[in-house]
């Protein structure tokens, strides 16, 4: 998995036990321990019916399965009853959660599940059908023993968001009790990290554009620094360190600095409003350099948060 801060790293191997993270938005898909739906589960091959029905050229190619929270299924975006539900500009077929269930309903044809993920709440169906007899080797039948869900349990979803009525709720077959609750929190770290994806682009593309404009601006500041020098109206003085700091600083943050080395002075330094003064620079262009420095630990605050001196080295 690619890294977004550092969080691909961290989760690699909790990537083992919950899923292999796959290509989003590609025809390859997600395992969270029922083979993606690849076992029968319903989710594959275009078995989901409703308003996700949709089907049609590169159908498979869009079957993949997205890790959500109940607050991203409940803002998803339907144009019409007909339509393919929307999330980030992206079309939803398959998705996964993971919740508390907060209710319980029996019903004919399916039991309905009131779910809370701390996002917000949703009704999850899971259809009751009549299983068909597997068997062995020797052809004994073999008894499918299926988890007894209660209320209070974490559980992971796997299904298709549909509407019913103007009303929303999953549809579902696989639906299976958290044993780890570390699963609860990988999920939403999860979710984040195909969110940002989707909004943000690759994360390869983010890091190479921040380390490129880095660069630029280091160089930037560096002819600043150079040119500001040069025009006599530098620094000056100090040592070495100093000096090397203060490359990295902006003109504005350099002229403050100045102005506190070289204006008479009490102890406990220069308000805001006498560097303005001094140095002839507009009131929040201070205040914004004078955040800089604090920033660099180059100055530090005396009586108020507005009256600076320099802290010696």
């Amino acid at each position: 998995m690619s890294n977004y801060g550092g969080y691909g790293n961290q989760n690699q191997n909790q990537n083992q036990s919950y899923g292999q993270q796959t290509s989003y938005g590609g025809a390859q898909y997600t395992s969270y321990g029922a083979q993606g739906g690849a076992d029968g589960g319903g989710f594959l091959g275009g078995s989901q019916g409703g308003s996700q029905g949709g089907g049609g050229k590169g159908a498979y190619g869009k079957d993949t399965l997205r890790p959500l929270t109940i607050l991203q299924i409940l803002s998803a975006s339907q144009p019409h009853p007909d339509a393919e539900f929307t999330l980030d500009d992206t079309e939803l077929t398959q998705l996964t959660f993971v919740a508390q269930i907060r209710n319980i309903a029996q019903q004919t044809t399916n039991m309905t599940y009131k779910l809370d993920d701390g996002t917000g709440t949703v009704e999850v169906k899971q259809w009751i059908d009549s299983e068909v007899p597997k068997y062995n080797e020797l052809g004994d039948p073999i008894e499918s023993k299926k988890e007894e869900l209660k209320v209070g349990d974490w559980v992971r979803v796997l299904g298709v968001l549909k509407a019913f009525n103007g009303k929303r709720h999953v549809g579902t077959r696989i639906l299976r009790v958290v044993k780890d609750m570390n699963e609860v929190q990988y999920h939403l770290l999860e979710a984040t990290f195909v969110h940002l994806y989707f909004t943000r682009g690759p994360p390869e593309q983010f890091n190479a554009a921040t380390d490129a404009s880095q660069g630029q601006g280091q160089q930037q500041q560096q002819q600043q620094g150079n040119g500001y020098n040069s025009n006599g109206n530098g620094m000056g003085g100090g040592g070495s360190n100093q000096q090397q700091a203060n490359v990295h600083l902006s003109i504005s943050a350099r002229r403050v600095m100045q102005c506190l080395k070289t204006t008479p002075q009490h102890n406990e330094g220069l308000h805001s409003q006498q560097i303005a003064a001094a140095t002839g620079m507009p009131y929040a262009d201070v205040m914004k350099a004078g955040d800089e420095l604090l920033v660099q630990s180059l100055i530090f605050t005396t009586v108020d948060d507005n009256t600076w001196a320099i802290l010696e080295m």
